[in-house]
């Protein structure tokens, strides 16, 4: 029976060269299923391991023999406390098909009883081991999403679009304090964003949660960058925040991009996408392309980034499971 070890907190060097074995062992096999998924990045699974996250408490396990591996997310904020997130379950080539995945889905499932979750979710590329897996334990996709990227550079410098009545800041690092707030009313504008039938709830933002969330990403050894649409009022219409896990890696993530129901219809969103292409354009000279996930129900989204080159690189789904 395959023996299942709690990770150190926070792991040891020797416990994350391991995880990073995992993980690389992982990919170079499952690319000729999926070959469009990114290879790991050394410095985001670093820091993922070492710094701990802002809703709740990560747990990581290991197989014995560095076999495989596991990371939980067990939601602390209030309205999430019945539900959790498999951010990872991992089964090196070489030892799967030998019930090393489901021990240490056992031991997951008994992590998330014992502390009363009701559900789990996780997010899976289509087509690969983890949405196999993922179904054969009952986990059904509650929100159909895919990846797409946009490659930079293939069409000449960024053209920004003229915003008439707003103004476009780009804020590397911390929002300033100046905006802080403006910042967490306009985050509050996701909350109309689909999310299928996810048992997690949506959270209120405020000041101190939107400069944690950007702290946390430096914390762990990225870089993040905000850019909004504002008004002369002091308030932020739009915004999108890209985010390079890997500074020095060729490729960065587009976290939000949201535009405030009251400022849509004045191209927000494209202005703001574009001016972002435009800063990693003069100071990102490394970075090659964008990724992002978008629901497949986000119409609008989808719409404004095909209007901007983006093509969808593969399906994936955010899976959740009734315990």
């Amino acid at each position: 029976m395959t023996k299942i070890n709690t990770l150190s907190v926070p792991p040891t060097d020797a416990e994350v060269e391991a995880w990073w074995a995992v993980q690389t062992a992982a990919h170079a096999t499952d690319a000729a299923a999926l070959p469009a998924v990114p290879a790991p990045s050394r410095v985001e699974a670093t820091g993922r391991l070492r710094v701990p996250p802002l809703r709740g408490r990560l747990r990581h396990w290991a197989a014995a023999d560095g076999e495989g591996q596991a990371a939980l997310l067990l939601f602390t904020e209030r309205g999430n406390t019945h539900t959790a997130f498999l951010d990872e379950l991992t089964v090196r080539p070489d030892a799967r098909r030998r019930g090393v995945g489901t021990a240490l889905w056992q031991r997951v499932r008994g992590e998330l009883l014992e502390q009363g979750r009701t559900s789990v979710a996780t997010v899976a590329d289509l087509g690969g081991p983890g949405q196999a897996f993922a179904e054969s334990l009952g986990f059904e996709n509650v929100l159909p999403m895919a990846w797409y990227v946009r490659e930079l550079g293939q069409d000449g410098p960024p053209r920004v679009p003229a915003t008439p009545g707003y103004e476009l800041h780009v804020w590397p690092g911390l929002v300033p304090d100046a905006w802080v707030t403006a910042a967490a009313v306009a985050h509050g504008a996701m909350e109309d964003a689909p999310s299928g039938d996810s048992d997690e709830a949506f959270q209120p933002w405020t000041a101190e949660r939107v400069h944690s969330a950007q702290r946390l990403v430096m914390d762990r050894g990225g870089e993040i960058t905000m850019v909004a649409a504002v008004t002369s009022d002091g308030e932020i219409a739009a915004y999108t925040v890209l985010v390079r896990p890997e500074p020095a890696g060729p490729r960065a993530l587009q976290y939000d991009t949201v535009v405030v129901p009251a400022h849509r219809g004045h191209g927000l969103g494209r202005a703001v996408k574009l001016r972002m292409e435009a800063y990693a354009a003069e100071h990102c000279p490394g970075l090659r392309r964008i990724g992002t996930t978008v629901a497949d129900e986000n119409t609008a989204m989808l719409a404004v980034n095909d209007s901007l080159g983006y093509r969808r690189e593969r399906g994936a789904g955010l899976f959740q499971l009734k315990l």
